[in-house]
């Protein structure tokens, strides 16, 4: 396919919903059910302020039940094994003109947890029409969308460490993959971050939970300024990394450090807490919070980044105990180009 016909939208151009699915008494939130089960409808409400939100569920009447109204909302009844949208939803491309979703293999991070249910989605959403505005084609191959950054221009943003994962795509090479990555999203051009991964991270160093594409030309990461934090390093190498990266036109990125979070952890376990797991709506930008003294530094930060759009902080703090946050629980589906 001709890559000048083929291109991966931004997540800051207009979209038509935000996907969440809910959690449930099966899935590993069962512990502390009900603190999860306010989070997402903290971030579902945020997000129909401003445009329609589906979400999936399990139990879908009870699920309903916790919204006074239905406003923008789109409810549909599909069981999961879990709740990460962003890694086993659909992955909206053009091709053509024409919206198309990609409906890659989802197998849990290297076959860490139970898919099955969670990679059967995106192909009942079609079934029930739910994704009726898109054509649809399912993508023999192993890719989570919270793995890539798209600046919509042909520049992609991953880490090695994710896409080189021995249990997700193991007979292909780096070069390989980043041909899939043009064949797939009409790259042009592949930025491969070596470095960045944080503590507590199942996902095998998502560029979601690190560093994200605000516009062609700027780069925002989460930075440490603590050495005695077991990712400052890691964060340090990353930082100098993004430094020699440069875009489509051949300029290097502007950077924007997001603040240090105190080390969150869950028993002994440290949790991946990071601001850059932020997700972009249309006019708003939602950013995970984790009652963290540099909560207000880090919206700041947003508000001067995205001076056109609300920047709303949600408070993330339960997300994290299942080591994931805001954006990873989101999946955004670019407004569609076809005609219904």
């Amino acid at each position: 396919m001709d890559n000048k016909s083929l291109r991966l939208p931004a997540e800051w151009e207009p979209q038509e919903f935000v996907q969440l699915t809910f959690p449930h008494e099966q899935t590993d939130w069962k512990e502390y059910l009900d603190d999860a089960i306010e989070n997402f409808v903290n971030i579902a409400n945020a997000v129909r302020k401003y445009q329609k939100c589906l979400i999936v569920a399990k139990n879908l009447e009870y699920v309903k039940s916790l919204f006074p109204n239905d406003k923008n909302l789109i409810f549909v009844k599909i069981d999961s094994d879990d709740t990460w949208s962003r890694d086993f939803g659909g992955i909206t491309v053009e091709v053509n003109g024409f919206s198309t979703v990609l409906d890659f293999k989802y197998n849990a991070w290297g076959k860490k947890f139970a898919y099955e249910k969670d990679n059967k989605i995106t192909m009942q959403l079609k079934l029930k029409g739910i994704l009726k505005a898109y054509m649809h084609q399912s993508i023999p191959f192993v890719l989570e969308g919270g793995s890539i950054e798209s600046d919509g221009e042909g520049v992609v943003l991953t880490t090695t460490e994710c896409l080189m994962e021995k249990n997700r795509n193991p007979r292909f090479s780096q070069r390989q993959i980043e041909q899939k990555l043009k064949d797939y999203f009409g790259a042009i051009k592949v930025l491969w971050l070596n470095s960045g991964a944080l503590e507590g991270d199942d996902t095998d160093s998502h560029i979601d939970t690190i560093a994200r594409l605000i516009s062609n030309d700027t780069i925002m990461y989460q930075g440490c300024d603590d050495p005695t934090d077991s990712n400052y390093e890691q964060l340090k190498l990353m930082e100098k990394e993004l430094g020699t990266f440069t875009n489509a036109q051949g300029k290097k990125y502007n950077l924007i450090e997001l603040p240090h979070i105190e080390a969150k952890y869950d028993g002994e376990d440290k949790l991946p807490a990071t601001y850059a797991n932020f997700l972009i709506i249309n006019g708003a930008v939602l950013v995970p919070t984790y009652k963290d003294k540099n909560d207000e530094k880090a919206l700041d930060i947003f508000k001067k980044a995205f001076p056109k759009r609300d920047i709303i902080g949600i408070d993330c703090s339960t997300l994290i105990r299942q080591h994931g946050s805001l954006h990873c629980v989101t999946m955004q589906y670019p407004k569609s180009k076809n005609k219904a």
